[in-house]
């Protein structure tokens, strides 16, 4: 039997809840007819271990990860911790650390989940967003000068490669190739940033020439925001920066009815290093340590991690669980306007898994 070695880091706030959910849910579908299990390890970085030892994870942490079939993570955000040091302290460390270039949202409207546009099909929202992980606007490359000074100033540069952007444009192509459609739409504002977004649109055209099978666009990213929303059965899979990406989809995301269900997989498509696989609502400290936080973005981010593991058919499974799930509004979280707990709702997939299981033949 396969066993598969996952890193579970909950981070802060509801990571804590969601990413046990996480752990219980896998641990449900492994134990109910698989050829698989898994062996998880906890890590307790985050906020509290920043207060304990100022940093936070260990300046060698990487190394603790770096054998693992995979990442299962949490949030990274604490209100009394200024959020560049959670933000470059633990989840980009572990995404540039690991190469992770290619972050993969995938959004759609799931069953029984109103989503605000009332026009809008369920199967006329089916995006998958590909954000660029590794460089652009969140290159960290600047500085600050004269601090506290009438002449202070401060510089964020957005750095981006060649080889950066190629890559990520080949791993974009070839995500669109592999979808029905074939559509891919490139994001761009290379009318007002006139040199690096421009080598993008150059390096777009020069990779769309190796995949001649793929339909494409180019849309400016403060266009593509009202596109999303007045039109998008013309969308399919969309291609952005660091930045823009994370913008597009958090829109995506609320679009489809919550943060709450949205996932999200840090990539390193060549597999030198673990992926890492997270929901993308953040860490919510309102709600946290209540039970209310919704787990079916972590549990999404799980079948990606089984797809990224090559369990195709417990992904399909899982996946079906949670539809299943949210098509009934007595299991509907705050967020989707119901009452249902964290425990409810994971209590109801792992049920789901195991009426699953006695159907499957002996």
């Amino acid at each position: 039997m396969k066993t598969y070695k996952i890193a579970c880091i909950p981070g802060d706030g509801i990571g804590k809840e969601v990413v046990p959910a996480g752990q219980t849910v896998l641990e449900a579908l492994a134990g109910s007819g698989s050829t698989f299990r898994f062996d998880f390890e906890h890590f307790g970085w985050g906020g509290d271990w920043y207060r304990a030892h100022g940093e936070m994870m260990p300046a060698h942490g990487l190394d603790a990860l770096r054998h693992k079939d995979a990442i299962l993570f949490g949030s990274a955000g604490d209100p009394h911790i200024p959020d560049h040091i959670t933000l470059w302290g633990l989840r980009l460390k572990i995404c540039q650390g690991f190469d992770q270039y290619a972050n993969v949202r995938p959004t759609r409207i799931l069953p029984g989940i109103d989503g605000p546009l009332k026009r809008c099909k369920a199967e006329d929202l089916d995006w998958v967003i590909v954000r660029e992980n590794s460089e652009g606007e969140y290159s960290g490359v600047g500085g600050r000068v004269h601090q506290g000074q009438p002449i202070e100033a401060a510089t964020d540069v957005s750095m981006m490669t060649r080889a950066g952007v190629e890559r990520i444009m080949r791993f974009a192509f070839r995500l669109a190739q592999s979808r029905p459609r074939k559509l891919l739409t490139v994001v761009t504002k290379s009318n007002a940033q006139r040199h690096a977004m421009v080598m993008w649109d150059e390096i777009a055209v020069q990779v769309a020439k190796e995949f001649p099978d793929v339909r494409w666009d180019k849309e400016l990213v403060d266009a593509a925001t009202a596109r999303m929303v007045n039109r998008p059965a013309t969308l399919d899979t969309l291609v952005a920066t660091n930045l823009h990406a994370d913008i597009l989809s958090d829109l995506a995301a609320a679009l489809a009815g919550s943060l709450g269900i949205a996932p999200t997989g840090n990539i390193d498509p060549e597999r030198r290093y673990p992926s890492m696989f997270e929901p993308i609502h953040g860490s919510a400290f309102d709600i946290m340590g209540k039970g209310l936080a919704n787990p079916v973005g972590t549990f999404w981010s799980c079948v990606m991690l089984l797809e990224h593991l090559g369990e195709r058919a417990a992904a399909q499974r899982l996946m079906q669980a949670i539809k299943q799930v949210t098509a009934n509004p007595a299991l509907h979280t705050g967020d989707l306007g119901g009452k249902a707990t964290t425990a409810q709702v994971t209590q109801a997939v792992c049920d789901m898994l195991a009426a699953q299981s006695q159907r499957q033949p002996a």
